[in-house]
């Protein structure tokens, strides 16, 4: 099955609120990254926002390998910079069970700060995900370590932002981010984001390579049933993941203005 490279096309594959699941379907080569990146968007986006790569002495080799896998010369950096998708790097240390963050190229965060997870193993990674340690750490883990190289699997997830800005960082309160939505603006307020993440193990080093490509749009452009989708979903997004995104504060106005489109 073929994720897409768009809203529309992944929400109906989507995960987003209710319980936490992995959700992999396995990827070709020709469907792993978007075929023709925006690259003047992530020169400026890495340009604007500098922080976002992270490297450690670990990353060397391992980003070398990728970038020459795509064909170009360099590491970690500019093999994000050569793709839509922002770039992550985890592999196991010499004594540990774990695999930690060893480097990371992103443009566009979901609301995260690589400079605060460059080292940290995978479930402290995901701490801040409700839910995660109970129903998703152990089979991330086992999934890791039975990765093989040659495959490749994606996911996607949902998030609805107060903004259609590609990197999305959310300071301030939800109360003041959703302030300005109602259900009569909520269809050019309210912005349906959705990240379309890969994995693939490297076969020289072994390192794990985590591709997270970043699509927006409005809730207004979005298809009737993806609309009706989202309308029926929102309710169990009040709760965990999207309670700390903020659902609460723009609920009732997406749903009163989804439930006004005519049939």
């Amino acid at each position: 099955m073929s994720l897409g490279f768009s809203v529309d096309e992944l929400l109906p594959k989507a995960r987003g609120g209710g319980q936490l699941r992995m959700g992999l379907v396995r990827l070709s080569e020709e469907e792993w990254l978007q075929p023709a990146p925006d690259l003047e968007a992530r020169t400026s986006g890495f340009a604007d926002w500098p922080q976002g790569i992270q490297l450690t002495t670990e990353a060397e080799a391992s980003g070398r390998e990728l970038a020459a896998m795509l064909g170009i010369n360099g590491g970690l950096r500019e093999a994000a910079l050569a793709s839509h998708e922002d770039m992550c790097l985890l592999t196991r240390r010499a004594g540990e069970d774990v695999y930690r963050l060893i480097g990371a190229a992103v443009a566009w965060p979901s609301d995260w700060y690589p400079s605060d997870k460059i080292g940290l193993p995978l479930r402290a990674l995901h701490a801040p995900i409700a839910g995660y340690e109970a129903q998703l750490a152990t089979g991330v883990d086992r999934f890791m370590e039975t990765l093989k190289p040659g495959a490749i699997y994606g996911r996607c997830n949902w998030f609805i932002a107060p903004t259609g800005a590609r990197r999305w960082l959310a300071n301030g309160s939800a109360d003041s981010a959703f302030s300005h939505v109602t259900a009569d603006n909520a269809g050019e307020t309210l912005f349906v984001r959705s990240e379309r993440q890969a994995l693939r193990r490297l076969p020289k080093t072994g390192a794990i390579l985590f591709t997270i490509g970043i699509y927006v749009a409005p809730l207004g452009e979005l298809s009737r049933p993806n609309k009706a989708m989202l309308n029926d979903a929102i309710e169990t997004l009040v709760t965990g993941e999207g309670d700390r995104r903020g659902a609460l504060h723009y609920a009732s106005q997406l749903k009163n203005y989804c439930e006004r489109i005519p049939e």
